[in-house]
């Protein structure tokens, strides 16, 4: 779940908001479809700077309900011989969220956006192919 976006254009972190009838946020809605689809783990990719807000709005929902693991997107996390430029403030995008994963990520997976919403039609393929 890529959930480490500054939210400039929305004005803050759209991925904690909530938006459904109790608050349920745009990934609580793709988490549920996971689940059913037959997920069992939920990495979660954010910055450090917002990890308080997270613990507390996002990961208490789901600790105790299905494995969570939550990983970290800095500027500086690159793989060798790539150097961050001094100035570079955003964040470096998706390909690079997906890469934070790759010591907690042993299992086939999908790529949730925190704030985009897929539906539960979008996972037969990963049902059909990798549920055990």
């Amino acid at each position: 779940m890529l959930a480490a976006g500054m939210g400039s254009r929305y004005g803050g972190l759209k991925q904690l908001d909530g938006l459904g009838p109790n608050g349920e946020t745009i990934m609580d809605y793709s988490i549920f479809d996971a689940i059913r689809g037959g997920f069992g783990k939920v990495v979660f990719v954010i910055r450090k700077d917002f990890e308080q807000d997270f613990r507390d709005k996002i990961l208490s929902k789901y600790e105790n309900h299905i494995p969570v693991e939550l990983v970290f997107q800095s500027l500086d996390s690159l793989p060798a011989g790539f150097t961050c430029p001094a100035d570079r403030v955003k964040p470096w995008g998706t390909n690079h969220a997906v890469l934070m994963g790759k010591e907690v990520i042993n299992e086939p997976f999908a790529v949730i956006n925190a704030d985009d919403f897929y539906g539960r039609d979008s996972l037969p393929y990963w049902e059909k192919n990798y549920q055990q």
